[in-house]
């Protein structure tokens, strides 16, 4: 999520059954009786844990092993393995965000999964893209996140909602009067700007005749993205933004308007449900709105997922419970404990999640979104693209001189990073 940066939203449409999911692949006898005893040690999320205890509970009495669960925050996992794999103390089974796949890969980190076409089926086209390296598998997803819009019921009703970015800039422009504000956002950083740039045209790589991102194709800069940058300028100049929500406090600056009551909407994420509702927030949730051309504003999609440590010594059975804890059963079951909407299309409709407000605007946004880039050349695109739009939110720069330093310093570094690959 990006709450914690990028991390860091999906899911949609298609029917299996739940008993074939929860099956996953046959295994031999010999392959079970060659696994007895064996200990798997599996890293899940902060406060994650409980949503796996019944799949682990069931795949070791199947097994007859052991599986050990740690609580790690996910962000992280792949810092923590650097040094734990090496040292054989690292998991077997660990949970990642999907746009550092590429990097771990390239790092040799994590080990390429080889599951069935009808496994790999069961998820989202996004999701299951998130998790491809030059077209080999090396995760499966557990839980999508996109970016979706909050509103504070007691000061605007669904039915007032714009439906535009253009009506809640003329929204804010009535409502906004330095101490209270109409709809607010993180649009200077490439995070939540992605949304606006990339309506007008604008992209972070783009894309080969496979599908495959090209990092020598930078669309930051471009004539809709550069648009966008000067639309969402407009909300900075005019003062509908207050000056606190630029850099790095600007998150918890944009919370505590909202949940103090002082913002009438803001773009945030799935994650921060439960803050806003222990604040006692009479607050709605939907996805963002569309612009001007009519397009909807897109976001970045966060898929979490289930990754084999290249350093496990029990790589197969490792990989065997990574797809029983991600099949159909038990992500449903996973998110009736978490709330982490899931990646498995045929639940995108099932009744015990679309009755969440939060996962039913998940679910929508996700048709306008795509995947994070999971290719290590997008470690050089955050910094650079943040400081630029950060000079364009403070006036210091016009979109178009900042945008192209931005994707000239992005350039100069993935040369210098990442040309020897």
């Amino acid at each position: 999520m990006k709450k914690a940066k990028r991390c860091s939203v999906l899911m949609l449409c298609a029917a299996v059954s739940l008993s074939l999911a929860a099956c996953g692949p046959k295994e031999s006898s010999s392959a079970k009786s060659s696994s007895k005893g064996s200990e798997l040690v599996v890293w899940e999320d902060k406060e994650k844990s409980n949503g796996i205890k019944d799949a682990v509970a069931a795949f070791e009495k199947e097994h007859d092993v052991k599986v050990k669960v740690v609580e790690k925050p996910y962000a992280k996992q792949i810092e923590d393995l650097r040094m734990d794999g090496p040292a054989g103390t690292g998991p077997d089974v660990l949970t990642m965000p999907g746009d550092q796949i590429g990097t771990a890969v390239t790092e040799g980190l994590l080990k390429e999964l080889h599951v069935k076409k009808d496994v790999q089926s069961l998820y989202t086209d996004a999701s299951i893209q998130s998790q491809m390296v030059d077209q080999k598998l090396y995760g499966l997803p557990k839980a999508v996140e996109t970016t979706v819009l909050f509103y504070n019921k007691d000061l605007i009703s669904e039915k007032e909602l714009p439906k535009t970015l253009e009506e809640w800039y003329d929204y804010s422009k009535k409502t906004a009067d330095g101490s209270k504000f109409g709809f607010l956002a993180l649009f200077d950083q490439i995070y939540y700007a992605e949304s606006v740039m990339s309506g007008y045209g604008g992209y972070i790589f783009g894309k080969d005749k496979d599908g495959s991102y090209n990092p020598s194709d930078i669309g930051i800069n471009n004539e809709g993205a550069v648009k966008g940058a000067a639309l969402m300028q407009t909300f900075y100049k005019e003062g509908l933004f207050p000056a606190g929500i630029i850099g790095e406090q600007g998150i918890n600056v944009l919370e505590s308007l909202f949940t103090e009551g002082k913002a009438a909407a803001i773009i945030s994420g799935p994650w921060n449900v439960e803050a806003f509702s222990k604040a006692g927030i009479n607050y709605g949730i939907t996805k963002l709105p569309k612009l001007e051309n009519g397009k909807n504003m897109s976001s970045f999609i966060g898929v979490k997922s289930y990754n084999v440590s290249a350093f496990s010594k029990n790589a197969e059975l490792a990989q065997e419970l990574a797809v029983f804890l991600a099949n159909e059963k038990n992500s449903k079951t996973r998110y009736e404990e978490t709330k982490e909407v899931p990646a498995v299309k045929s639940l995108a409709n099932d009744p015990a999640i679309m009755k969440s407000e939060a996962a039913r605007a998940v679910t929508e946004q996700s048709r306008f979104s795509e995947p994070t880039p999971n290719i290590p050349e997008m470690n050089e695109i955050w910094t650079p693209a943040d400081s630029a739009l950060q000079t364009v939110a403070t006036g210091k720069a016009d979109p178009k001189q900042a945008l192209d330093q931005a994707a000239e310093t992005a350039k100069g570094q993935i040369k210098a990073k990442h040309s020897g690959k």
